[in-house]
């Protein structure tokens, strides 16, 4: 395994508008809620890897989530309401939207689980070829069987899994959930390009992270470190 660059930061959720969504998910996710005056959000929880950053975009959500949430939960009473996509039984989860159209799905656990945020998930041309990418830039050995592969335990995350699943459809738009990286001591943006990631947007005066794109395209954003 090469030498890894960056440690997980944080995730981020696209949203037309995050003061109505974000409480939604605060209480799915049992993390508290903060609006701000330019209309975007944040989640917060116990520990600084749980922030969940919630960014106000013009766009509506247009095609299936390429990446989305799995969470955990005692039982589906919180999410009654809730589009379900799923039959019961049909899959060992339940597929809901969020009030903005956005796919996720729902894990019913033991009383003795914790719940909330489980896994992220993400679709994917070459899932093993993917995973194992960021696998290497996390320091994280991937793990390959059963049609998909996957990471756990992320240093810093507060998922159980990333898991990378094949899809046959090619990644078609900007991904409305990425998450946010932090360059390691002594690694560069440089070494990121050489490992197969693409400069999308450098760091400027509106931004003080570098937008990238990983080897199928997913976005994420780096920052240096202070």
């Amino acid at each position: 395994m090469a030498a890894p660059l960056v440690e997980f930061k944080d995730l981020c959720i696209d949203a037309v508008d995050p003061h109505r969504v974000g409480p939604w998910w605060a209480e799915r996710l049992g993390l508290r809620f903060e609006a701000f005056d330019d209309g975007d959000g944040v989640l917060r929880g116990e520990r600084p890897g749980e922030t969940i950053w919630l960014n106000r975009v013009p766009e509506p959500k247009s095609v299936k989530h390429r990446v989305h949430l799995d969470l955990s939960a005692h039982d589906l009473e919180l999410f009654a309401t809730s589009p379900q996509l799923s039959e019961h039984g049909q899959f060992p989860w339940t597929v809901f939207e969020d009030p903005e159209g956005g796919e996720f799905c729902v894990f019913v656990v033991e009383p003795h689980h914790s719940t909330g945020l489980k896994d992220v998930v993400v679709d994917a041309a070459d899932p093993e070829r993917i995973a194992h990418w960021w696998g290497d830039i996390w320091g994280v050995r991937a793990q390959d069987g059963d049609g998909y592969s996957h990471l756990d335990g992320v240093p810093g995350a507060p998922v159980e899994s990333f898991d990378f699943v094949p899809v046959p459809e090619p990644k078609a738009v900007k991904n409305r959930i990425h998450w946010d990286v932090r360059l390691l001591p002594e690694a560069t943006l440089d070494d990121l390009v050489e490992r197969g990631a693409q400069v999308l947007r450098p760091r400027d005066d509106e931004i003080q992270w570098t937008v990238m794109a990983d080897p199928e395209g997913n976005e994420f954003c780096v920052f240096e470190r202070d």
